[in-house]
């Protein structure tokens, strides 16, 4: 697990660690899935496919957590795992696959409302990239 989540007053914090910035982001989103659904296995039924743009890598981060949270709310999707995940980081998009199923066929009290760009940095020390970020809970 190259995530840990931090002690934080009112909403959930989460700093991640990885060797790439596509490690990063695939750690983010386990991060998020687990505040979302716990240990809910979530079965792989349904695919969607995304393709994200923004003006830096801590944007396209937030948009591709917060996508998540909207396919949840939106669509009634739940998810567990990114597969095909590209990142241009120099243009700053994203391309992946979400792999989950309709979440009214699980159990689980999901309290995130939101990914906050409170704290949203990512840094990279001696090869490692590093963020930290904040959910609205």
């Amino acid at each position: 697990m190259a995530y840990e989540f931090i002690d934080h007053t009112a909403d959930v914090m989460f700093q991640a660690t990885a060797s790439t910035i596509p490690e990063l982001f695939l750690d983010c989103a386990t991060a998020l899935n687990e505040s979302i659904h716990g240990e809910v296995n979530i079965l792989e039924q349904k695919e969607q496919k995304l393709k994200l743009e923004a003006d830096s890598l801590e944007e396209l981060l937030y948009k591709f957590l917060e996508e998540f949270i909207f396919l949840l709310d939106s669509e009634d999707l739940i998810f567990n795992k990114v597969s095909e995940l590209k990142i241009d980081e120099n243009s700053f998009i994203l391309t992946a696959t979400l792999l989950g199923d309709h979440a009214k066929n699980y159990h689980f009290t999901s309290d995130v409302k939101a990914v906050t760009f409170s704290n949203l940095k990512i840094s990279e020390d001696n090869g490692e990239f590093k963020t930290k970020v904040t959910l609205d809970v």
